[in-house]
C-alpha cells in the first residue's frame, strides 16, 4: 500500500492504483469518458488543486526564486482551510491501506504545486511508493 506522486498523462505504473488529479481545470479536447484511459486521471479532485487567483498572481509574477517562495506560503496557507486539510489527512490515511497517486500536468515537478503536495503528505505520515521520494525535489532556477 503506497502513494505516488505523478505527472497527469505520462504511463501508468503497474501498482499505481487509483490516480487522483489535483488540477483546476481537467484536461482540454480530452472527453471525460477517456481521462484515465488517456492516463490523466481516475478520479478529479480540484480541491487540492492551487486557486485560480492564486494560478493567475503566478503566471503574472514569473518563475523566479521569490515568486516561488510566495507561491509556496500562499499554497500551503489555502491547504490549511479545513476542507483542503482533511482531504490530505485523508489521502495520507489511505495511502497506509491502498494504492493511489496524486498528480498535475506540470512537467517538472520541482516547479509544480504537486512538489507542496508531496511535502504535506509527507507531514501526514503517508506511505510512499518503494522509490518514490518522500521529500520534495528541490526547485532550480
Amino acid at each position: 500500500m503506497s502513494l505516488r506522486i505523478v505527472r497527469l498523462g505520462s504511463e501508468r505504473h503497474p501498482d499505481e492504483g487509483l490516480r487522483i488529479g489535483t488540477v483546476r481545470r481537467p484536461p482540454r479536447g480530452v472527453p471525460k469518458q477517456d481521462y484515465a484511459r488517456r492516463d490523466f486521471f481516475d478520479v478529479w479532485l480540484p480541491l487540492l488543486a492551487p486557486s485560480e487567483a492564486l494560478l493567475h498572481e503566478v503566471k503574472a509574477t514569473g518563475d523566479d526564486e521569490r515568486s516561488w517562495r510566495t507561491f509556496v506560503r500562499k499554497f500551503h496557507a489555502e491547504m490549511k482551510q479545513p476542507d483542503a486539510a482533511r482531504t490530505l489527512d485523508l489521502l495520507a490515511a489511505l495511502s497506509h491501506a491502498t494504492q493511489l497517486s496524486v498528480g498535475c500536468y506540470c512537467a517538472d515537478e520541482a516547479h509544480c504545486h504537486r512538489s507542496i503536495l508531496r511535502e504535506l503528505l509527507t507531514d501526514r505520515g503517508a506511505t510512499f511508493a518503494s522509490g518514490e521520494p518522500a521529500n520534495p525535489p528541490e526547485k532550480t532556477l
